[in-house]
């Protein structure tokens, strides 16, 4: 059994949790702009740790190239479902990822981001490490969020499967 892989799986589990619960609150809350907290609104908040995944994971550490942070218009239009079906796909690259790079979790990857002029070089462990650590940084934003706006969540701390 791959380690990563099982703790990915508990973080899955505690995604759940959070889903569950979000999919009780009304959507006018879910995109409720509350400046100082994540990414201005749950869903946009959701959606950017959705993002960093795909970009981390996927463009960087997998080379693909066909990869796009979700328009204004998805992010406007979305709800939790359509949320869901995004981290579909982060699950997919995750699973690609640790597929890939299983056993090469210290071998040197380099690529160029576009916020700085020398290409970023790094490692799997650390790309896999910056991804998970970001989610759940923003799932206490979204926590909060929730509770500024009167709902009262349950533990969303790591939630065994």
């Amino acid at each position: 059994m791959n380690v990563l892989w099982q703790q990915y799986e508990w973080i899955r589990a505690t995604r759940e949790a959070l889903f569950a619960f979000l999919e009780q609150i009304p959507a006018r809350h879910l995109h409720t702009a509350l400046p100082g907290f994540g990414s201005g609104s749950i869903i946009r908040t959701h959606i950017h740790v959705a993002d960093c995944y795909l970009y981390w994971l996927g463009r960087f550490g997998l080379g693909q190239n066909d990869f796009a942070f979700a328009s204004e218009e998805e992010i406007i239009g979305s709800d939790v479902k359509r949320v869901r079906k995004r981290f579909d796909l982060v699950n997919e690259t995750v699973e690609r990822f640790v597929q890939v790079h299983d056993g090469q979790w210290d071998r040197t990857i380099c690529c160029d981001v576009r916020w700085q002029e020398e290409p970023l070089k790094t490692t799997p462990l650390w790309l896999l490490t910056h991804a998970v650590t970001h989610e759940f940084h923003h799932k206490g934003q979204i926590v909060a969020m929730a509770r500024h706006l009167g709902h009262v969540p349950p533990d969303t701390d790591l939630v065994l499967p």
